[in-house]
């Protein structure tokens, strides 16, 4: 179990952010006293979620040669990290 700020130093956001995704439910936590405290595997399912990109129109489905669009924020994350 971590509490909010450890959550937001793990996944690089504000705390705020942390407790907007409680708020919002897409991150579950339990309240022990005035603290949230997050399961890890919680939080590191919804950062594996978030690297998801929002819907494409058709058009840019695909590069100008036919492959697959990269997942741009998955590639951008990453390379992050490694700094």
């Amino acid at each position: 179990m971590i509490t909010v700020p450890e959550a937001a130093r793990r996944a690089r956001r504000n705390p705020e952010t942390i407790r907007r995704w409680i708020r919002e439910g897409k991150l579950r936590s339990t309240k022990v006293g005035t603290q949230h405290t997050i399961e890890e595997r919680d939080l590191e399912a919804i950062l594996d979620a978030d690297d998801e990109m929002l819907p494409l129109p058709p058009e840019w489905r695909t590069t100008s040669w036919g492959a697959p669009m990269p997942n741009v924020v998955r590639l951008v994350r990453r390379s992050r990290e490694a700094h």
